[in-house]
């Protein structure tokens, strides 16, 4: 699923379910993040720009972050990032680009599958994930496991695709991956309260047409 603007990766036909389980897997990004050019388009996410610009910085931990994008704009704020991808490729990438815009003295990388993530004790002053979209439904869990990170007093930002008209047109395993912001509440502990449960209204552009979606956004804190 989509992070930052995408630069064009259309399918030639109708894939099967099966084809589209395997988009959410490594080996897909893998392949994609081997090709030329860049896949996304290296901004910061908008709703990570609203959100985190009035925070003080500190530690980051940015799960699912691809080319670095939202990695790199944080570290030119003054954060410590962490930037975590299930893709080796997407990390050499990130890594590359942070070397490109002085960063990397600020900037750490963590090969791990979302699914599968245990901070075992590391916190971080922010969490944050924009448009990870696991397959059948499983960001609740992925939130689970991500708000474990944040530390006292620190923050978890979701940001993910609302169902939309857009998603009419994808296969029925990527409508399944979208959720609402209010759907992510069952995956916050009693000490973590949300701030925002929203969806926001955005423009993008994908293969040449402009589309009007919403971003689910899930902003939340530790008491602490």
């Amino acid at each position: 699923m989509a992070a930052q603007e995408k630069q064009g990766h259309g399918h030639g036909h109708a894939m099967s379910e099966e084809e589209v389980r395997a988009t959410f897997e490594a080996p897909s990004w893998e392949e994609r993040y081997s090709e030329e050019g860049k896949v996304w388009s290296g901004n910061p996410n908008p709703q990570l720009v609203t959100e985190v610009t009035p925070l003080t910085p500190g530690t980051a931990l940015d799960v699912g972050c691809g080319e670095g994008g939202d990695v790199i704009w944080l570290a030119q704020q003054g954060w410590r990032v962490t930037g975590a991808d299930f893709s080796a490729n997407g990390l050499a990438r990130a890594a590359a680009h942070a070397e490109q815009a002085g960063v990397a003295e600020l900037t750490d990388w963590w090969q791990v599958d979302a699914r599968a993530f245990d901070a075992a004790g590391a916190t971080y002053d922010l969490v944050t994930t924009h448009f990870l979209h696991p397959p059948d439904g499983g960001m609740v869990a992925v939130v689970r496991r991500l708000v474990e990170a944040v530390a006292p007093g620190g923050h978890l930002l979701v940001v993910g695709h609302a169902p939309s008209p857009l998603a009419d047109r994808m296969p029925a395993g990527m409508k399944k991956a979208m959720f609402l912001a209010e759907d992510l509440l069952p995956g916050l502990p009693d000490d973590v309260e949300a701030l925002v449960v929203e969806q926001r209204p955005r423009t993008m552009v994908r293969d040449g047409e402009t589309f009007e979606i919403d971003d689910s956004t899930l902003l939340a804190r530790r008491r602490g």
